[in-house]
C-alpha cells in the first residue's frame, strides 16, 4: 500500500496563510519565530527562463522515503508494533523517538521518549523541524515538533487541518495511489529534490513551468547538513541521558570515546 503524500497546485494557492493558521491552531504552536510545522512564503516577483514569476511556498515536513532526522536520533531503541488500519496487518521494529510508520509512510515523534537534543532539526535539510520549550518536562529542555501529516485526523477519517482549511483547494492529501493525487502526480508534481539532497520528499508541486522553475531555484536545499555538527548534538544528548542514569565518569568517557571513534561529532575532513 503505497505511503501518504501531499500535493500542493500552485494554480489554486492565493498565499492567505490560513493552512498555516489552522496548523498552529490545530496543535497549539507557539506564537514566537522560528516554530512552525506549517508555514506560506512569498517568491517572486523574479524572471525564470519562461517568463515572470510571482508565486508562493507552502512548506511543511516531506515525511520523506529515507528520512535523516530518523537516523540521527540519539533516544534509546524500543520494540514497536504498527498496525496497517485498512488491512489490519501488523509489524513490529526498533524504533527511536524519531520514526517512520510502515504503512503510512508519516515520519512522527514520539514525544515521551525525545530528549529535546535537537539533532533531528539539525538533520532537516528542508527545515521542516523546531525544539518546542513549551514541551519541557523533567528529562528534556523542550521537545521536537514538527507536521504529523495530521495522523490522528487522518485516522479518525478526516483530512490534515491546513487540506480542511485551504479556500482554494490547494491542498490535495491521500495514499499516492489515490486517483486524484495519482493524477497530479502523473502530470507533472514535482518533488524539491537536488543532485545532493535526494531523501524522497513526499510533499509535491504543481503549476505553471515558470513558477515550479522559481519555487526549485529558491527553496529546493542542494546540500545535505554538515554530518559533524549533528553527531555532536547526539553525542551531548546521549551524555546527558547517561548521567542522569548515574552512570560514572568512566561510562561517560566511553560512550564519548565510542561516538567519537565512530565519527561522530569530528571536525576532521577526509
Amino acid at each position: 500500500m503505497e505511503q501518504y503524500a501531499m500535493v500542493i497546485d500552485l494554480n489554486r494557492c492565493v498565499g492567505c496563510h490560513a493552512c498555516a493558521v489552522a496548523c498552529r491552531a490545530e496543535w497549539q504552536i507557539p506564537v514566537k519565530e522560528g516554530f512552525r510545522r506549517n508555514w506560506v512564503r512569498r517568491l517572486g516577483p523574479a524572471r525564470t527562463n519562461s517568463g515572470m514569476s510571482y508565486t508562493f511556498y507552502p512548506g511543511l515536513c516531506n515525511h520523506c522515503d529515507s528520512p535523516p532526522c530518523v537516523d540521527v536520533c540519539p533516544a534509546d531503541t524500543v520494540k514497536k508494533t504498527f498496525t496497517c488500519k485498512e488491512t489490519g496487518k501488523t509489524k513490529v521494529m526498533e524504533v527511536a523517538a524519531t520514526y517512520k510508520d510502515p504503512f503510512t509512510g508519516a515520519v512522527l515523534i514520539d514525544k515521551e521518549r525525545c530528549l529535546g537534543c535537537g539533532a533531528c532539526a539539525d538533520a532537516c535539510p528542508y527545515g521542516a523541524r523546531y525544539v518546542n520549550p513549551d514541551l519541557a518536562d523533567d528529562n528534556s529542555e523542550g521537545k521536537a515538533d514538527k507536521c504529523t501529516f495530521c495522523m490522528p485526523r487522518v485516522e479518525a477519517g478526516l483530512q490534515p487541518a491546513c487540506v480542511q482549511t485551504c479556500i482554494s483547494d490547494a491542498r490535495i492529501f491521500g495514499r499516492k495511489d489515490d486517483p486524484e493525487v495519482a493524477k497530479y502526480l502523473k502530470n507533472g508534481a514535482i518533488r524539491l529534490e537536488s543532485a545532493h539532497v535526494k531523501i524522497g520528499p513526499n510533499v509535491y508541486y504543481y503549476g505553471k513551468a515558470k513558477d515550479l522553475e522559481l519555487l526549485d531555484r529558491l527553496e529546493t536545499p542542494q546540500e545535505m547538513p554538515e554530518a559533524s555538527l549533528i553527531g555532536k548534538r547526539a553525542l551531548f544528548a546521549r551524555v546527558g541521558k547517561t548521567i542522569k542514569k548515574g552512570v560514572g565518569i568512566a561510562g561517560i568517557m566511553g560512550l564519548a570515546g565510542s561516538v567519537l571513534g565512530s565519527g561522530e561529532g569530528d571536525d576532521s575532513e577526509g
